[in-house]
């Protein structure tokens, strides 16, 4: 059971650490139980245990120091018996005298026996997943990492035990977990962190009634993480706990295809917007973890940006045209500001998408190779010129519903050589690389490319537009 592993591995680093000599069941009185369920609010709900199994008119923040410790000798007279399924041991199977066998994940078919040990090491292991969007949970065994959730433990558990907090609700142990790492490995971390400090890293959703933890996104652990890893490949374990267990399996993090990615949007965007925009651009990352775990590694195929595939092989377009913000006749000076910084958001979240997608599909394209990264660009203003030097609107059809509408090597072949018939001499070279450039490429670099294309093309609108206005 991977759970006993990961606790073992913590156990022994953390006596390393601290100096200690404690055994698994120790460690679980001592600092576990202690941390986890000795208080009003528990920070872990593991269903059928002894911990929630609640007698008549019993609420668990009722419950007095005598009867949680009371719950607590239950759980160690019932390991003590031998009893290991899934309400005693965690990651086991459910009883199937119970017939919950739904309710079973990381299992085995393989005859093993397990020791006190194994079964206290599995409660440990639990409360070191980390979850993740999309309803999963991570296990690593790296010590650093392992070490760190511990620090981050004793904050959980101080938050929950803060008067002032008294709506943050208990019970989200492994969802805080990914919350804490992703923060604790940022570059924006401080030693002098607070509780609003930790709000406005977005780490808690606060509404009048309630304040809970949110649910980190994959790809934003994989980028801070990749700051403590920068070259690093750890092996994660991917789950799910809930009415129905799933098990994805082990898949390999590789950590350094984020500074692959952090190196291009610098290279292409400036150092300044690498860093300043860090937070925007590498959320919008990742598949959802399912599809990634899919891909059977977890690096740059698997961290395709979201919603990049509807511009896949048709006429739709990205928009980057920087809207104007126009008043309204009467319109009150209040609104007509609010409409304007709308616009502004909404136009900056447009070109950090730009952004996103064009290092993806670069990094994608170039990879095991070299490639100018200005390449797609040059030819995107060159198909400008192009259409500008005729008022037809044949030209711009071509353009934006063959070409950049290709779905294959010979569909977009066919557009440039129409293309080709017509342009200007002085141009002519440069579509010729590119049909040579088109030749050379595999069918999945000729599908990322296009898309690439696209989005430059419509960047290179919003320069010349722009400039036509004079803007800056």
């Amino acid at each position: 059971m991977i759970t006993i592993n990961i606790g073992r591995t913590f156990l022994k680093a953390y006596n390393e650490k601290y100096n200690q000599d404690l055994t698994a069941k120790d460690f679980f009185e001592r600092v576990y139980f202690e941390l986890f369920f000795n208080h009003p609010k528990y920070m872990q709900w593991v269903i059928n245990s002894p911990f929630v199994q609640m007698k008549k008119g019993e609420k668990p923040h009722l419950l007095s120091t005598k009867e949680r410790k009371g719950k607590l000798s239950n759980l160690k007279d019932k390991i003590a018996r031998g009893e290991a399924d899934a309400s005693i041991a965690i990651g086991f199977p459910a009883s199937e005298s119970k017939e919950f066998a739904t309710t079973s994940c990381l299992t085995s078919d393989i005859a093993t026996s397990f020791t006190e040990d194994d079964m206290y090491c599995s409660w440990i292991g639990s409360g070191l997943g980390i979850g993740i969007a999309g309803g999963y949970t991570i296990l690593f065994s790296d010590c650093t990492i392992l070490l760190k959730l511990y620090e981050g433990w004793m904050v959980y558990r101080h938050y929950l035990n803060d008067k002032a907090l008294s709506k943050l609700h208990g019970n989200q142990i492994n969802t805080w977990n990914g919350q804490w790492l992703n923060y604790a490995f940022s570059k924006r971390f401080r030693s002098d962190y607070d509780f609003a400090e930790l709000v406005n890293n977005g780490m808690f959703s606060i509404d009048e009634t309630q304040i809970k933890v949110s649910t980190v996104a994959w790809s934003s652990l994989f980028f801070n993480l990749s700051n403590e890893f920068t070259d690093a490949t750890i092996t994660g374990y991917v789950y799910s706990f809930s009415k129905m267990n799933k098990t994805l399996g082990f898949f390999p993090f590789h950590f350094e295809k984020a500074r692959t990615l952090r190196s291009y949007y610098t290279k292409l965007f400036g150092e300044s917007a690498a860093i300043q925009q860090a937070a925007d651009y590498e959320a919008l990352f990742g598949r959802h973890i399912k599809r990634a775990c899919e891909l059977g590694s977890i690096g740059l195929q698997a961290l395709e940006p979201k919603d990049l595939r509807k511009y896949y092989g048709d006429a739709k377009n990205i928009k980057l045209i920087k809207p104007l913000t126009k008043r309204k006749q009467n319109e009150p000076e209040e609104a007509f500001q609010e409409r304007a910084q709308k616009n502004k958001q909404k136009d900056y979240e447009n070109i950090i998408h730009y952004r996103t997608y064009k290092t993806w599909l670069l990094a994608m394209i170039t990879k095991n190779k070299e490639e100018s990264l200005d390449f797609s660009k040059h030819i995107a203003s060159a198909l400008h010129e192009y259409r500008d030097m005729s008022k037809k609107m044949a030209r711009n059809h071509l353009i934006e519903k063959e070409l950049l509408a290709s779905k294959s090597k010979r569909q977009f072949l066919d557009a440039l050589a129409e293309i080709i018939k017509e342009i200007d001499p002085s141009k002519l070279q440069e579509f010729k690389t590119l049909r040579d450039h088109i030749h050379m490429m595999n069918a999945e670099d000729f599908g990322y490319f296009v898309v690439l294309l696209k989005f430059d093309y419509a960047y290179v609108e919003r320069e010349r537009t722009s400039s036509s206005k004079g803007e800056e």
